[in-house]
Formats: C-alpha cells, sequence, structure tokens
C-alpha cells in the first residue's frame, strides 16, 4: 500500500481486508551522554513512524553498532535497559535484534505495527482547507549542538531529554477520533524539510504563520549565537527552492524551522472544522504544548509560504 514510489514515515503491507503491516527502521549516534536515556530517546524516535502512519506499534527489533575495544559493555546493557523501557510504555514486544562490532555506537529499532488498511495516513494526503497542527515544540537540534558544546545548563539538559524521550502514543491516539488526512513526525528533515515532502504533487499549498510555531526558547537564544547544526544547513539548502518568507519574517526563525528534530512532535492535517476539537482534545490528553501553525491552500503552486 505505500512502498518507494513516494517518500514516507513507513512501509505498508495489506494483510486482509481489515488488516496491514506498517514497518519501519530507525537508528542513529548518541545524542545525550546518559546510556539509559539516549535507549529510551532513540525506540521513541523509531516507534514514532508507525504513530504518524496511523497505526498502533506491536513488536520491535533491536539495532546495535557496539565499539566493544572501546567502551564497556555495561553501557551498551543500560542502552537497550532504555530501549525495552520505552517498549514497555508502549505496549511493544521485543522479538529479537542484531548487533555488530562498529567504530561508532549506534542503536534503534526495526518496529513492525498493525493499522486497518482504510485508516493509513500519509504525508500525501493534505487538502485546501485543512488545518497543521505540531504536537511538539521545535529546538533539540540547536539545543543538542549547545550540549555538545558544554554550553547548555543541566535542568535545560533534563527538559530536552525527557521531551525527546516522550512517544507520539497520545497524539496519535487522539488523532484517531477524527478524520484526519494526513500525518508525518517531524525528524531530522526538520519542519519545513517535511511539510515539502506533504506538497510535492499535492496541488495544494502551504502556509504556516511564523510566530505560531512553537520553538523552545533556549533554541531561539543558542541560534543567535550561532550554534545551528550542520543538518540545518543541509536541510535549508535541499528545500530552501520550496520555501518563501514575507519581508517581515525574522530570517533566523526560518533557519529554525530547517532545524533537523530527534523524536519530535506529529504534523497533522485535519479539516478546518474540526481543528478546533482535535487541539482541544490533544490539550486534554497531556499533549499540551500541540499548535496550530498554517494551514493547506487551494494554489497549485507546491511551494510553502511563511507570513
Amino acid at each position: 500500500m505505500v512502498g518507494l514510489d513516494r517518500a514516507d514515515d513507513a512501509g505498508v503491507y495489506r494483510i486482509s481486508d481489515d488488516l496491514a503491516l506498517i514497518q519501519t527502521v530507525d537508528f542513529f549516534t548518541p545524542i545525550v551522554d546518559d546510556p539509559f536515556w539516549f535507549g529510551q530517546i532513540a525506540a521513541a524516535n523509531a516507534l514514532s513512524d508507525i504513530y504518524a502512519m496511523g497505526g498502533e506499534p506491536k513488536t520491535a527489533m533491536n539495532l546495535v553498532g557496539f565499539p566493544l575495544k572501546e567502551m564497556d559493555i555495561s553501557i551498551l546493557r543500560k542502552i537497550l535497559e532504555g530501549g525495552i523501557a520505552k517498549m514497555k510504555e508502549a505496549g511493544v514486544a521485543l522479538v529479537g535484534g542484531h548487533s555488530v562490532e562498529d567504530s561508532e555506537l549506534k542503536y534503534g529499532l526495526s518496529v513492525t505495527g498493525f493499522v486497518h488498511p482504510d485508516r493509513v495516513l500519509t504525508k500525501g494526503g493534505i487538502r485546501p482547507g485543512d488545518v497543521l497542527i505540531l504536537t511538539k515544540p521545535l529546538g533539540t537540534g540547536v539545543i543538542n549542538t549547545a550540549i555538545k558544546a558544554d554550553m547548555a545548563p543541566p535542568d535545560l539538559v533534563d527538559r530536552l531529554t525527557r521531551m525527546m524521550a516522550e512517544l507520539n502514543r497520545d497524539a496519535a491516539r487522539v488523532m484517531a477520533d477524527f478524520p484526519v488526512h494526513a500525518c508525518t513526525d517531524i525528524t531530522g528533515f526538520g519542519l519545513l524539510g517535511h511539510l515539502a515532502e506533504m506538497v510535492i504533487g499535492s496541488g495544494c499549498g502551504l502556509v504556516l504563520r511564523s510566530t505560531d510555531i512553537p520553538v523552545l526558547p533556549e533554541a531561539v537564544e543558542y541560534a543567535g549565537y550561532g550554534l545551528l547544526p550542520a543538518g540545518a544547513f543541509k536541510n535549508k539548502e535541499f528545500r530552501q527552492n520550496m520555501v518563501e518568507s514575507d519581508p517581515g519574517v525574522d530570517a533566523l526563525m526560518v533557519d529554525l524551522f530547517f532545524d533537523p528534530q530527534t523524536s519530535g512532535g506529529l504534523l497533522i492535517a485535519v479539516a478546518e472544522e474540526h481543528a478546533a476539537a482535535l487541539l482541544e482534545r490533544l490539550t486534554e490528553n497531556g499533549v499540551q504544548r500541540s499548535r496550530i501553525i498554517g494551514e493547506v491552500t487551494a494554489t497549485p503552486w507546491e511551494k510553502i509560504r511563511i507570513v
């Protein structure tokens, strides 16, 4: 049902009239020093693709690259414990995995989920008049860069770590009760990179209100110091031809909208008449940082305008 013909968050294979499998894989190098929290973040990040497709993750397999000669095996044990803790929270069964000796530490998951074939969500379903809702604030890439430079205080490190380890499960369960047209999760390509994938081939345009897009205030501060990660510049170089900014929009904020996120929130496209109710339900169910950030327009420009 969903494969290589269009960029999406996961693959989907129909098993029967009322069951389809969602399959995804994701792993990366450490972004925090604590191995247990790294395991939790990597697991939450991998599980997020299933939620973004409208499904429920069911099983997972570990993927590990570990520098056995340079690191104590107890570090790997803590990483795996963190991943298992997050999988238990999500109701996911760990059924296996594979590890290799590597010069660089890596961890993640291959995840399988279930979805009804009629309820599959993709990036390509946006319609004119849809409202865009983002469920987590931006800025993890910039702040992680500050953490690596030893510029972030411990309380900020703790808050960011916990945010990245948050599952998108609650947001996914809420949106399942609404006629959502499209969804994606905001990760390495940044907000604008993932929105570009939604608008390509859609015949629609997107309008974003820059002052409504939630960004962690510390990320704005650090970006002002020039602490944008290399990935933000790569994302901008790749997609800037699809982005138009009004003269009054702060260029620094546009750069932050390209900031690569780790385990970011869901970006949900829903019909305008349901947007307020969906936002209210998200807030009531603990997804309290959700915000309406823009809308889908009928103009077939396949571009993103920031106002």
